[in-house]
C-alpha cells in the first residue's frame, strides 16, 4: 500500500527529474501529489531538504534495484541493453520531458525555503547522497564485470564508463527530444565491453 509519504517523495522524485530540485517546491509536490498540505510538516519535518533527499534515495533504489537483477539474470551486455531501454521508456513516455533527478541534484545548487537554516550544509548533504548513488551504480556494474572475469581496475574505469554516458546521454535526449544519442551511446557500449570481455575469455 503506497502512503502519503512515499507518494509525496515519488512525485518530488518525479518533479525534480522534470524541473530540476530549485523549481521543486514543497507546494508544487502537494499539488503534484493531490497530498495534503498538512502532510509536509508531519512526514517531512525538516522540509524541503528532508523531501529531496529522501527522493534522491527513492530515484537512486529506483535505478538500482532494476539494473542489479538485470546484470545478474542477464549478465552484463544483456543487463545494459535493459538499462538503457528502461531509460529509453521513461523519456519517451514523459515525452522527453523527465531525465535523471539524481543528476538534477548534482548539477543545481539547492536553494531552500524561508525555514531552511543552511543551504550550504543541505547542498553538502544532497551532494554526498547524489554521489553514493552514483557509487551504487557503479558498484553493480562493477560487481557484473568482475562475475564475468574482468580485473578489478580495468572493471571499475568500464563501470564508471557505463553510468557516466548514460547519464549524460539521458541530458542530451532531453535537449533534442530524441533518442538517437542513446541508440549510439549503447552500441559503442556494447563494442567496448564485448572487447574487454572477449579479452578475458581468449
Amino acid at each position: 500500500m503506497t502512503t502519503t509519504r512515499d507518494k509525496m517523495i515519488a512525485g518530488a522524485a518525479d518533479l525534480m527529474s522534470r524541473r530540476g530540485v530549485n523549481a521543486t517546491s514543497m507546494r508544487d509536490v502537494v499539488r503534484h501529489t493531490a497530498t495534503p498540505r498538512g502532510s509536509i510538516g508531519h512526514h517531512f519535518p525538516d522540509g524541503k531538504r528532508q523531501l529531496i533527499a529522501e527522493a534522491v534515495i527513492f530515484a537512486g533504489t529506483q535505478v538500482s534495484t532494476p539494473l542489479e537483477k538485470a546484470m545478474r539474470d542477464r549478465g552484463v551486455i544483456d543487463g545494459l541493453r535493459a538499462f538503457v531501454a528502461s531509460w529509453r521508456r521513461r523519456l519517451e513516455a514523459t515525452g522527453f520531458e523527465a531525465g535523471c533527478p539524481v543528476l538534477a541534484v548534482a548539477v543545481d545548487r539547492y536553494v531552500g525555503e524561508v525555514s531552511d537554516k543552511d543551504d550550504d550544509a543541505a547542498q553538502q548533504q544532497l551532494l554526498d547522497l547524489a554521489d553514493g548513488v552514483f557509487a551504487e551504480w557503479r558498484q553493480i556494474m562493477h560487481a557484473a564485470l568482475l562475475r564475468e572475469g574482468l580485473a578489478a581496475e580495468r572493471a571499475e574505469r568500464l563501470a564508471t564508463l557505463v553510468v557516466a554516458s548514460i547519464e549524460g546521454t539521458v541530458a542530451m535526449c532531453r535537449a533534442s527530444r530524441r533518442a538517437d544519442a542513446l541508440d549510439q551511446v549503447q552500441e559503442e557500449l556494447e563494442i567496448v565491453l564485448t572487447a574487454a570481455l572477449t579479452r578475458v575469455t581468449r
